[in-house]
């Protein structure tokens, strides 16, 4: 795994979360919304909500918001119209893409993908064309100032955690999807804050870009995805080193 790549994206998105946190909101509570309405409003029975309530708090989202969504998820119809949908493609270079989005008009949104693939030098591709170069995986990031990188090691393993690895400025603590709650539970109890914690699909292997053309079309490709309504998370193996 390509740490500098990593800090990178996390970089980005807390930009983004900066630019457009209204945005970042509204996703994460759609998602959130879907999920009462999937397994109910309790976190303690319904693990996927306990995911996004920690991904939640990670994008700084309120936690009063959160209990609102969920209250309003609990007695309100509306988030059935919404389904998840994921596509897979490639960008510039052969970068594989995975696109999770949820809609309630598929066919906008399967027009939107390929509009913005097609436009910046990539193409959408069948299921299972790039998921197999992905592993769902939780992941926690710590950013490393005034932490001693031992003991922020010892503290992950012992709490659960798969890997650890020290990429400079931050720690990426990595766990099975399973263990995921609990690691985060654990390392929560001892006073850790973390830049990121979700579970998400992280590829075996990376990518590079080396025309700068290319690398710009490729940002656009991202900075389009991410910005869809529809959009709920992207994931690829550009290794932006």
């Amino acid at each position: 795994m390509s740490g500098h790549s990593k800090w990178k994206n996390i970089m980005h998105k807390k930009e983004k979360t900066d630019a457009q946190r209204a945005k970042i909101f509204t996703k994460i509570g759609r998602e959130m919304s879907l999920c009462v309405k999937q397994g109910g409003p309790d976190p303690n029975v319904n693990s996927r909500l306990k995911d996004l309530i920690a991904k939640a708090r990670a994008n700084n989202v309120p936690m009063d918001n959160i209990e609102r969504i969920i209250k309003k998820a609990s007695g309100d119809g509306g988030a059935n119209n919404y389904e998840n949908i994921t596509y897979e493609g490639y960008g510039p270079s052969g970068v594989a893409v995975i696109v999770e989005a949820l809609t309630d008009n598929r066919n906008r949104t399967a027009g939107d993908m390929r509009h913005y693939f097609d436009k910046y030098g990539g193409n959408l591709g069948q299921t299972g064309s790039v998921s197999w170069m992905f592993a769902s995986k939780g992941q926690l990031v710590v950013e490393s100032e005034d932490l001693d990188a031992d003991t922020v090691m010892l503290d992950a393993l012992d709490a659960g955690a798969s890997d650890f690895e020290d990429e400079g400025e931050i720690f990426t603590i990595t766990t099975e999807p399973e263990d995921f709650s609990a690691v985060l539970e654990a390392l929560t109890a001892k006073g850790y804050q973390f830049v990121e914690a979700e579970i998400g699909m992280v590829p075996s292997t990376y990518a590079k870009i080396e025309d700068e053309e290319l690398v710009a079309k490729m940002e656009k490709l991202l900075d389009l995805l991410e910005d869809n309504d529809d959009v709920q998370n992207v994931y690829h193996n550009w290794d932006q080193d």
